[in-house]
């Protein structure tokens, strides 16, 4: 490999046996100090060959003229956009398509010379005396006296990373967020000006330390406010909505304070070398999280999580019950919900007989269901299944702190809440479905001779519904997913309601005011405030409930919805066309065996997934979870009867 070596080779014979080079120092990667022994080695191999020493040294250098190392320094990491989508889409292009190694690029170059995992911490690792004898191979003067080739790159870095930090800062998406405060203050205004004391300190002849170091300090304290500045957003963000963009050119700007020190460090430090190797680790930790997806959806999206779980414990806090005239208003809500649901179940019959194709069918159904659903929601009716994945966010939220000695038993308490409000709305939703169905059924029956539906679409209910039919139970979990995801949509379109101040553009817009007068715009306002997430949960639960499974199955994805109200009454209709002769039928006992189990998933998956992301939405550790799980199976064991029905006070 030492032979190899020619400065004067083409470009991508060059760059390829820099990354051979570091494919033989990483070995297979397990050992970081497997790998700090091959540069050592790599290093007495070129100490005992001086015609190898200048050979490098000339291949350095053209390497410092082919490629920009200032890029690196300055930008590798950082999204080229401050638009997210537009680095999720980069991202995936990067995954997708190969690199070459003929690039002039230098950050295409990093990332295919440190690509491993384990670059960053046999980077670290390395020793004093190996670094103290690679910055002499490779340091070299540059055109202003005194300064190194690195050190002028350091500082051509600052320049271009805190050009950056100003021009974020004057972005007008943050600037009009910022604390009045922070705005008077003006810090990015004068971050100039200090990068320029700082240069000219350090490139002075003589170079006098105490200046530099005054020098230093400014500017450091000028990023500090910066930062102070760009973190007062943050307030505003949490009152009046979140911005995944927002949150997105947040970080990036902390990030790049973050680079100017550690820029900072590699020229002021007094073991410079330790601080290059420092820097070049925490670049090769960049390029990993650069190059995964997961880590920019997971990094950007938990504020935004956050304020969707914030946002739908506003919302399900309405659906927990507390005590018996609670609980009794609650059943009163969902037997008026099962009452509706049981027109939803003529309509999804009328629907099917019309014939048309999946798609169309699917379309009519998701409207027809959103509609419904709708309706119970302005009758202020309850629909079982929606509430588990909103009062999930409404239990997290008292997670906040766990310090507290009774901060366990009131979640627990919630728990118990929860459970029997779920097991009241079931019980209001399927009592008042079944008989209401059967009444429509044979009112149909009497008037016009035929019963909601015919012998042969029961016996397909009976088939669909059965407990033994594998799909079942796979279907009902499917649906409490649907129910989740509802609920996200319900979160972040109230977050995006608020964001953009939609409220108060309807109550004060003039174009609107001149339409509807200045009262009904205010009542317009009001009620869209506080019915924006149902209505968008009620809608998109519709739609996926009705278009999903014919887009699934059109896909090879045989899924479908079956969801506990629909079911009953379902099997309601089956049991009134067939009469007095369904009592006999197993397949019939089979399906009401399985309408608890549907009740049961739909239940339990929605919220599972609403509580795992209420509970990473207040980092809830995997400790305090499992208290809160042992706690919780306590109650059952000591109370069960209080998850079914409330305690009288005493």
């Amino acid at each position: 490999m030492l032979d190899a070596l020619d400065a004067n080779a083409p470009l991508a014979q060059r760059h390829l046996w820099l990354i051979g080079l570091l494919d033989w120092i990483r070995g297979d990667g397990s050992s970081a100090d497997a790998s700090v022994r091959r540069m050592q080695f790599f290093l007495d191999a070129l100490q005992t060959r001086p015609q190898l020493q200048e050979s490098l040294r000339a291949w350095w250098l053209v390497l410092l003229q082919t490629v920009d190392s200032t890029t690196v320094l300055a930008d590798y990491g950082f999204s080229h956009s401050s638009a997210f989508l537009s680095e999720l889409g980069g991202r995936l292009g990067r995954k997708i398509l190969p690199a070459t190694p003929e690039t002039t690029d230098a950050a295409e170059l990093f990332s295919l010379v440190l690509r491993d995992k384990g670059d960053a911490q046999w980077l670290a690792a390395l020793d004093s005396s190996s670094l103290q004898r690679l910055a002499g191979l490779l340091t070299a003067p540059s055109r202003t006296p005194c300064v190194t080739l690195w050190q002028d790159a350091l500082l051509q870095a600052i320049v271009f990373c805190t050009s950056q930090i100003r021009a974020t800062g004057f972005a007008s998406e943050l600037r009009l967020r910022m604390s009045d405060g922070a705005r008077q203050a003006q810090p990015f205004s004068d971050l100039s000006a200090d990068v320029d004391a700082f240069r000219l300190a350090f490139i002075a002849t003589p170079r006098e330390p105490q200046e530099l170091e005054a020098a230093a300090q400014r500017l450091r304290e000028r990023l500090e406010l910066c930062r102070q500045a760009a973190a007062s957003v943050y307030p505003h963000l949490n009152e009046h909505g979140i911005s995944i963009n927002l949150v997105f050119m947040l970080r990036q700007l902390r990030e790049r304070v973050l680079r100017v020190r550690d820029l900072m460090d590699g020229l002021v430090s007094i073991t410079p070398e330790a601080s290059a190797a420092r820097l070049v680790s925490k670049l090769a930790e960049a390029g990993q999280e650069r190059r995964s997806v997961r880590a920019l959806v997971r990094v950007n999206a938990s504020m935004l999580a956050a304020k969707v779980t914030e946002r739908s414990a506003e919302t399900g806090a309405h659906y927990i019950t507390r005590d018996h005239a609670e609980y009794r208003g609650m059943l009163a809500k969902a037997a008026g919900g099962g009452a509706a649901t049981s027109l939803t179940t003529l309509l999804k019959f009328a629907i099917g007989a019309l014939g048309l194709t999946a798609f169309w069918s699917g379309m009519a159904s998701g409207l027809m269901y959103a509609a419904s659903f709708v309706l119970i929601q302005l009758l202020h009716w309850t629909l079982a299944t929606k509430q588990p994945a909103m009062t999930a966010p409404a239990m997290a939220a008292k997670l906040k702190d766990l310090s507290g000695g009774s901060a366990v038993d009131e979640f627990v308490d919630e728990v118990t809440h929860l459970v029997r409000s779920q097991v009241a709305a079931v019980l209001g939703n399927v009592g008042m479905v079944v008989p209401c169905v059967c009444l429509i059924s044979f009112g149909m029956l009497w008037l016009g001779g035929k019963p909601m539906i015919s012998k042969a679409e029961a016996a397909h209910v009976f088939q669909t519904l059965h407990l033994l039919t594998p799909s079942t139970l796979l279907f009902a979990a499917f649906t409490g997913v649907l129910l989740f995801l509802a609920s996200l949509i319900a979160g972040a379109t109230e977050n995006w309601f608020v964001l953009h101040r939609l409220d108060s553009a309807l109550r004060y817009n003039p174009r609107i005011t001149d339409v509807l007068g200045v009262a009904r715009a205010d009542r317009w306002a009001h009620f869209m405030r506080e019915h924006i997430s149902g209505f968008a949960s009620n809608v998109s639960l519709g739609f996926m409930l009705g278009l999903l499974p014919p887009v699934l199955a059109f896909v090879g994805l045989g899924l479908e919805a079956r969801h506990v109200t629909l079911s009953s009454g379902q099997l309601a209709a089956a049991a009134s066309a067939v009469g007095s002769q369904v009592w006999t039928m197993s397949a019939f006992w089979w399906c009401v065996a399985a309408i608890p189990l549907i009740g049961a998933l739909n239940l339990t998956v929605s919220f599972y997934l609403a509580l795992q992301l209420a509970l990473g939405a207040h980092s809830v550790s995997g400790l305090d979870r499992l208290r809160l799980r042992s706690a919780v199976w306590q109650r059952v064991r000591q109370q069960p009867l209080s998850f079914l029905w409330p305690r009288r006070k005493s």
